[in-house]
C-alpha cells in the first residue's frame, strides 16, 4: 500500500501517485524464519545448516502461509535425521490427521460460517449497542477460529510427514489477563517478538530496569502491529495492545487486587 510514502508525502503537503506493490505470498513468514536463522548462527545458538536442511526449512508447506513461525534450531535436528536416512516417524500420522481435521473444522465449520454475518455487521451504515457487541464479538471468534484452524492444520500436516511444529495457540481467550493473553495467542510470533526484537532493544537501553523494560514493550508491540499491516488501523491496534501490557505489569508491579 506503499504506506510509509504516502504518510511522508501527506507531511510534506505532496500528493503522489503510487502504483501497487506486488509481494511474495507469505513473505513476512519465511523472512522472520531467516532472520532469527541469521541471528542464532551470528550468536551460536544455532550451526550453520547444510543447503538441503535449509532449503527444507525455508520451503516446509504446512506451515508457509500463516504460520506458527518456526526457528531452525527447533526443526534442524528433525532435518538431519531425515538428511541420514532415518525415516519419518509414521505413528505421529494418526495424532497428526485428528489434529488436520480439528483445525479444518474449525476454519470451515465456524470461521467460515460466521464471516457473512461479521461482514454484513460491519457493512452497516449504523449498528444498535446490542448488534454492535455481537458484530465485534462475532469478529473476535471468526478471527480465533480461523487463524487457529489453520495453525492446528499446519501443525497436523507436519505431524503427518513427521515434523513437530509448535503449538501457536492455547485458548487464548481463557486468559485472565493481557500478558497471559499473548503467552496464549499466536504463541511463536510472541516468543519471535521477545527474542529479536523486545530483548535487543532492552539491552540497547544498557542498564536493564523496570522502566527501560516498558519502553521496550512499547516500542516492539509498536512494530508487531505494523508487522501485522501497513496501515493506520494496526499501528493503533499494536499501541493499545502496548499499553495494555505496560498497564498489566505496573498493575502487577503494585501488587494491586481487582
Amino acid at each position: 500500500r506503499n504506506f510509509f510514502l504516502e504518510n511522508a508525502a501527506a507531511l510534506m503537503g505532496e500528493q503522489l501517485t503510487l502504483g501497487a506493490i506486488f509481494i511474495p505470498l507469505a513473505i513476512s513468514f519465511y523472512t522472520f524464519e531467516q532472520i532469527a536463522l541469521l541471528v542464532d548462527v551470528q550468536d551460536g545458538k544455532a550451526g550453520k545448516p547444510a543447503f538441503e536442511d535449509f532449503a527444507t526449512y525455508v520451503v516446509l508447506f504446512p506451515h508457509l502461509i500463516a504460520g506458527p513461525i518456526v526457528l531452525f534450531r527447533e526443526m534442524g535436528p528433525q532435518f538431519e535425521k531425515l538428511r541420514r536416512g532415518d525415516f519419518p516417524d509414521l505413528s505421529l500420522f494418526g495424532p497428526g490427521l485428528v489434529v488436520f481435521l480439528f483445525g479444518l473444522f474449525k476454519k470451515v465449520a465456524i470461521a467460515n460460517n460466521l464471516a457473512p454475518y461479521v461482514d454484513t455487521a460491519f457493512a452497516a451504515p449504523s449498528l444498535t449497542l446490542l448488534e454492535a457487541w455481537a458484530a465485534a464479538i462475532g469478529y473476535g471468534l471468526q478471527l480465533y477460529f480461523d487463524f487457529s484452524g489453520y495453525s492446528d492444520m499446519a501443525v497436523g500436516l507436519a505431524l503427518m510427514l513427521g515434523f513437530v511444529l509448535p503449538i501457536n495457540f492455547d485458548t487464548p481467550y481463557r486468559a485472565t489477563s493481557m500478558i497471559d493473553f499473548w503467552k496464549r495467542w499466536h504463541i511463536t510470533l510472541t516468543n519471535f517478538i521477545t527474542t529479536y526484537v523486545y530483548t535487543p532493544i532492552l539491552r540497547s537501553l544498557g542498564r536493564v530496569t523496570f522502566g527501560k523494560s516498558l519502553w521496550a514493550i512499547l516500542l516492539a508491540m509498536f512494530l508487531s502491529g505494523i508487522w501485522h499491516g501497513a496501515g493506520w488501523t494496526f499501528v493503533v491496534w499494536g499501541t493499545l495492545h502496548a499499553l495494555a501490557l505496560v498497564v498489566n505489569h505496573l498493575w502487577r508491579k503494585k501488587k494491586l487486587k481487582m
